[in-house]
């Protein structure tokens, strides 16, 4: 038994973490996401909402400094409304390791589906809010 690690960080994520090199990223996928269309790395996190998982992941990992924007976001489609919550949710996590993340960056939804396949793994949660994806880029850390 580990000490120190959040329980929704589950031993399979715990691997995947510590197996992600600098820049490599991590999708953490709403239940509604096709996480298996568009990666072969896939984590259940079922029941677990994105915002909790991020409460556990960041005090693990260190935030990207060599880019504009560690943290990416789905926008909304054309018609669709954001439930501005979510990010508020979000950022309320991230910002209990990293104080001072700016706010993610929104890129479509195709572009985000791309970014998914190329990323080194996605951790399907049970996130229901709609929106509710979160791409990080993992850092190097500064000793």
């Amino acid at each position: 038994m580990l000490r120190n690690i959040d329980s929704v960080v589950s031993p399979e994520l715990l691997d995947v973490l510590f197996r992600m090199g600098h820049g490599d990223e991590i999708v953490l996928a709403d239940a509604f996401f096709p996480g298996d269309s568009c990666n072969s790395r896939v984590i259940r996190a079922d029941g677990i909402d994105v915002s909790r998982l991020l409460a556990g992941i960041c005090p693990l990992i260190t935030l990207d400094s060599y880019v504009d924007n560690p943290l990416v976001m789905m926008q909304p489609g054309e018609g669709d409304s954001l439930d501005e919550e979510v990010e508020a949710d979000f950022m309320k996590a991230v910002h209990q390791t990293w104080p001072e993340a700016a706010g993610p960056a929104r890129i479509g939804r195709f572009e985000f589906y791309e970014r998914a396949r190329n990323a080194f793994a996605v951790v399907m949660s049970g996130e229901v809010r709609k929106y509710g994806n979160i791409i990080i880029k993992k850092g190097v850390i500064n000793r």
